[in-house]
C-alpha cells in the first residue's frame, strides 16, 4: 500500500489535534454551574420524596396534631398555648428535614450513592442544597395544616399565618443542613438514623414545651437548637400585638444558623465523597 506525504493531501483533510489528543485523552466537559445543578437535584429529590415520603408526612402531621390535642388538656391559653402551637408546627419540619434527611444521607453513604454523585460534574453544594431544599419544601402542607388546626384548637388568631412563608424555609434550611451533616458524618447508617431521631426528639421536647417551664440548663440547650428561633418567630405572631422587630431578629438568627448548618453539610459531603 502506498502512502502520500501530508503536503499532497487537499487542504483541510488533516484533523485538527487538540491538546487533549496530544495527551491521549479527550478533554473533560466543563463543570456544571451551581444554579442549574441545584435546580436539577432539587427536582429529582422532590420527585423522589413525593413518592416515598407522603405516608411519613401524614405521620408527622398527625403526630403534631395529636401532641396539641394532648396539651390542650393542660394548657388553657396565653403564651403557653402559643408556644405549643408554634412548636408543634415546626416539629413537622424537624421530622422531615432533620430526621428523614439524616437517614437519607446515611443510607446514601452506606450504599455507595455518594460515589455516583462524585462522578457527576455537579458542585457538592448543589447536591446538599438540592436535597435539603426538596425535603424542606415537602413539609409545607403539613405545617400549614398543623398551624391552622392548632390555632382553631387553642383559639389563636389566623391572620398572621402568612409568616409561615418565612418560617418554613428558614427553619427547614437550618434543620435540613443539620440533618444532612449528621447523616454524612455518622460512621454507620444505623448511627445516622439514631442521631436523626434524637434530633427530632430534641425538637419535640425543647420546641413544644413552653420555655418558662424548662429548667435553666435545658433552656440553654433549647437556645442552641436551630428550630428554636423559628418557633419563637411564629409564636410571637399569635400575640394580639406582635413585636415584628423581634420576629425579624428571630428569623435573621434562623437564617444565619441555616447558612452555617448548610455550609457544614457541604463540608461533610466533600469529606465523605473523597473517602
Amino acid at each position: 500500500m502506498s502512502t502520500l506525504p501530508a503536503e499532497a493531501l487537499p487542504t483541510g483533510t488533516l484533523p485538527a489535534r487538540s491538546h487533549g489528543d496530544e495527551d491521549g485523552a479527550a478533554p473533560l466537559a466543563p463543570r456544571a454551574r451551581l444554579l442549574p445543578s441545584l435546580a436539577a437535584v432539587y427536582r429529582a429529590q422532590l420527585s423522589r420524596a413525593r413518592v416515598a415520603r407522603i405516608p411519613l408526612l401524614f405521620v408527622a402531621t398527625f403526630q403534631s396534631i395529636g401532641i396539641m390535642v394532648l396539651m390542650r388538656g393542660v394548657v388553657d391559653g396565653g403564651s403557653e398555648a402559643r408556644a405549643v402551637v408554634a412548636g408543634s408546627t415546626v416539629l413537622v419540619v424537624a421530622f422531615v428535614a432533620l430526621n428523614l434527611l439524616a437517614q437519607y444521607f446515611g443510607q446514601l453513604r452506606a450504599g455507595g450513592g455518594l460515589d455516583h454523585y462524585a462522578t457527576l460534574p455537579v458542585p457538592p453544594a448543589a447536591v446538599v442544597l438540592g436535597a435539603a431544599g426538596a425535603y424542606a419544601s415537602f413539609t409545607v402542607p403539613g405545617t400549614a395544616v398543623t398551624a391552622v388546626a392548632g390555632s382553631v384548637l387553642f383559639g389563636l388568631p389566623l391572620g398572621n399565618l402568612w409568616i409561615l412563608a418565612a418560617v418554613v424555609p428558614l427553619s427547614g434550611a437550618a434543620l435540613a443542613g443539620l440533618g444532612a451533616a449528621l447523616g454524612l458524618l455518622a460512621p454507620r447508617q444505623e448511627l445516622a438514623t439514631l442521631l436523626g431521631q434524637l434530633g427530632m426528639s430534641a425538637a419535640l421536647l425543647l420546641g413544644v414545651l413552653p420555655a418558662e417551664r424548662l429548667p435553666g440548663p435545658i433552656g440553654w440547650a433549647r437556645d442552641l437548637l436551630p428550630s428554636t428561633y423559628g418557633v419563637e418567630a411564629l409564636a410571637r405572631t399569635f400575640e394580639p400585638h406582635p413585636d415584628w422587630a423581634a420576629v425579624a431578629v428571630d428569623l435573621a438568627v434562623c437564617a444565619a444558623v441555616g447558612v452555617v448548618s448548610l455550609a457544614l453539610a457541604t463540608w461533610a459531603y466533600r469529606r465523605a465523597a473523597v473517602r
